[in-house]
C-alpha cells in the first residue's frame, strides 16, 4: 500500500514540478515591446462621443470616465473600467488589451453593462490604433472597425465605423477621450 501512494505522489507531483523547473530554466516571461505600446493607454481618461442611431441604440451622446492600469503590474495586460451615461442611461464597462504574440495582433476583450460583449483584434501604426470584429445582431452580421489616434500623449480621437458587407462602411460614433 505504502508503494502504491508513492507511486501516485510521483506520478502527479514529479510533471508539476518539473513543469516548474523547465520554466525556472527558461526564465519567466518577459513583456515586449508590442506590449510596452500599450502603456499609451494606461491612466485615468474621460471621454465624449455621438452614437448614431441605428441598430445599436437610439444614437444620442455619451459621455464616461475610466480607469487603465497594467494587470498585476506585469506589463502584459491593461485592464479598463469605465463608467458613464448614454443614450440608454448609466452604463460600466470593462476592456482588456493584450499583444498576442502566436497571432501578431493585439487583442480585446470588452463587456459592458447593456449586455454587450465582444472580442476585437488589431494593429498599430505609430498614433494610430485599428481593431476590428464582427458581431451579429438581430440576424445580421456586422462588420466593426475602432480607429483611435493618439492626437497627443494625452488625447485620442476614435471613430467606430461599421458595416453589414465589409466593404460599405459607416460611421456609427465618433468622439475623443483625454487623460486626466
Amino acid at each position: 500500500m505504502r508503494i502504491y501512494r508513492s507511486l501516485i505522489f510521483a506520478l502527479a507531483v514529479l510533471p508539476m514540478a518539473s513543469a516548474g523547473w523547465a520554466q525556472e530554466a527558461a526564465g519567466a516571461p518577459q513583456p515586449t515591446a508590442e506590449h510596452a505600446a500599450l502603456e499609451a493607454f494606461v491612466g485615468a481618461w474621460s471621454g465624449e462621443a455621438v452614437l448614431e442611431p441605428g441598430p445599436f441604440g437610439p444614437g444620442g451622446p455619451m459621455s464616461w470616465t475610466e480607469e487603465c492600469s497594467w494587470f498585476g503590474g506585469a506589463g502584459f495586460q491593461v485592464v479598463c473600467e469605465s463608467e458613464g451615461t448614454g443614450p440608454m442611461g448609466p452604463m460600466k464597462g470593462l476592456g482588456i488589451t493584450t499583444f498576442d504574440a502566436a497571432k501578431g495582433a493585439y487583442t480585446h476583450y470588452g463587456v459592458d453593462s447593456t449586455g454587450w460583449s465582444g472580442m476585437s483584434e488589431g494593429s498599430h501604426d505609430g498614433s494610430t490604433w485599428t481593431l476590428s470584429s464582427a458581431m451579429e445582431l438581430g440576424g445580421t452580421t456586422y462588420h466593426n472597425r475602432f480607429v483611435m489616434t493618439f492626437e497627443t500623449p494625452n488625447r485620442m480621437t476614435f471613430t467606430w465605423s461599421t458595416s453589414e458587407d465589409g466593404e460599405s462602411w459607416v460611421e456609427a460614433m465618433t468622439g475623443s477621450s483625454e487623460k486626466q
